[in-house]
């Protein structure tokens, strides 16, 4: 963080000072909610959780070097206390943000947010140093706490903005108030909550309704294959700049294909210069991130050359999205279990078959919660989907919803072994054991409440020949 007084922390949040000799003592370290990342010149977010008060670990950060403690009450050590913990932290952000000038990008989208924001970082911290969102801390807490490690060197700031209803980001936008805003697309992810497709539009374009106008430098970045973001143009004062396949989009993919490893190719085009880019990550749905990345950079001053070679070698940066890991025997596993919605499963089928050209292929799929009345009919078509695709093999793992996965799967046409459903994940981890051969490519994901993950950490551990796995 931008080096702060007490003195000036208090003023900023509206609280009191307490058991602090010194108000003129800077925080120059990070601001932490773990007691165990504080280190000198830091301070302490203390949260009341469900579990655990971090007031109870006031004095061992103090002790570790912090310089005080954020709480809601005295804690007999350095302490500015306020009524409320979170409205603090959010204060002192919008404070930072203010303060250090960089340009902050703003994303939001029902699938790929996290990919994208990954992307966005890593092409802009080429042209200058750049602070991003870790994994996806996204929500009220994590963005205020990402924009507070921002130093006076940061010139971006990428946050990636989630909501769970109405008012929320347009909330999350007051906290840190961003230049560059990115819609990505408008889907069934959390529809059960929303009611709607269009009650997702609605708050998915409270971020562009936040934007500067277009004469104080702010940009709305659209999709401009997704009727229900490309509307959202006309909720904004900002430049509208569109990205998309569609050939009316300012930047835009042509010649998309996949490698023969299922990795994206395609010819980027942009109002300053065209070329190729081949990436480093794996399925085609990874295509319109790029674009939504390289449309902020071009935005930002970046060159078309110098935008291409940065996509084309970026990775990925956050765990259990398509993480590919090849095992010594030669099985593939494709860990992609942090989350699933129906665009997104679509994604991560069509992209297992890509990679598992002339190989068999497993899809181990579990439930995508929060569909609300459409939960039957996407679970039905996604077992459908690795029929039509010609999965070799499907295993829906769990209950109600994974049963409607498997037989979609049967009512398309599966037969014999092809689709089964298992119970729980240690079913699927010994069926797989037991008829993985060499060669074979497993897809895992499912929602994050299922936990999949262990699915694909527990192949990763052993071959099928009992060989540990080196990477």
């Amino acid at each position: 963080m931008i080096a702060l007084s007490l003195a000036e922390i208090a003023e900023v949040v509206g609280g009191q000072t307490h058991d602090i000799p010194d108000p003129s003592v800077e925080v120059t370290g990070p601001v932490v909610r773990d007691s165990r990342e504080a280190v000198p010149g830091s301070l302490f977010v203390a949260f009341v959780g469900e579990r655990v008060d971090g007031h109870d670990f006031a004095a061992a950060v103090v002790e570790a070097g912090a310089a005080a403690v954020l709480a809601s009450r005295p804690v007999g050590v350095p302490a500015i206390v306020v009524e409320d913990v979170q409205t603090a932290l959010g204060a002192l952000a919008r404070h930072v943000v203010r303060r250090l000038g960089a340009t902050l990008v703003a994303l939001t989208g029902s699938a790929g947010k996290t990919s994208t924001k990954d992307l966005i970082a890593q092409v802009l911290r080429r042209k200058a140093p750049t602070v991003f969102t870790p994994g996806s801390l996204n929500n009220e807490i994590g963005l205020p706490l990402t924009a507070l490690s921002a130093t006076e060197e940061t010139r971006f700031l990428v946050l990636e903005m989630g909501a769970r209803g109405i008012g929320h980001i347009r909330h999350l936008t007051e906290l840190t108030p961003p230049k560059v805003g990115v819609v990505l697309n408008v889907g069934s992810a959390h529809i059960g909550e929303f009611g709607g497709r269009e009650q997702i539009a609605r708050a998915k374009g409270e971020l562009v309704e936040s934007l500067p106008p277009a004469e104080e430098g702010g940009a709305a970045i659209l999709n401009a294959d997704d009727p229900l973001v490309r509307a959202m143009a006309s909720r904004t004062k900002a430049k509208v700049i569109l990205f998309g396949e569609s050939g009316e989009a300012d930047v835009r993919a042509e010649n998309v294909r996949l490698t023969d490893s299922g990795q994206p190719a395609f010819r980027l085009h942009t109002p300053s210069g065209a070329c190729d880019v081949t990436m480093r990550l794996y399925g085609e749905h990874h295509v319109s991130n790029a674009l939504a990345a390289a449309a902020v950079a071009h935005e930002l001053g970046m060159s078309a050359e110098e935008i291409a070679t940065a996509l084309s070698e970026a990775g990925s940066l956050s765990r259990w999205r398509m993480e590919v890991t090849e095992r010594p025997d030669g099985v593939t596993v494709v860990n992609d279990a942090y989350n699933a919605n129906p665009e997104s499963m679509r994604a991560a089928l069509r992209a297992l078959v890509a990679m598992g050209r002339g190989r068999r292929t497993w899809a181990v799929l579990g439930k995508m919660a929060e569909l609300g009345d459409e939960a039957l009919a996407e679970h039905d078509a996604v077992g459908r989907l690795a029929v039509r695709l010609n999965v070799s093999k499907l295993v829906a793992v769990g209950g109600r919803e994974a049963s409607w996965l498997q037989l979609g799967a049967y009512n398309e046409g599966s037969w014999g072994e092809e689709s089964v459903h298992v119970s729980d994940a240690q079913a699927a981890i010994d069926l797989l054991r037991s008829e993985l051969r060499p060669g074979d490519v497993v897809l895992v994901k499912a929602s994050r409440s299922v936990g999949l993950e262990g699915v694909a950490q527990a192949l990763l551990e052993t071959g099928t020949e009992g060989e540990v796995a080196a990477r």
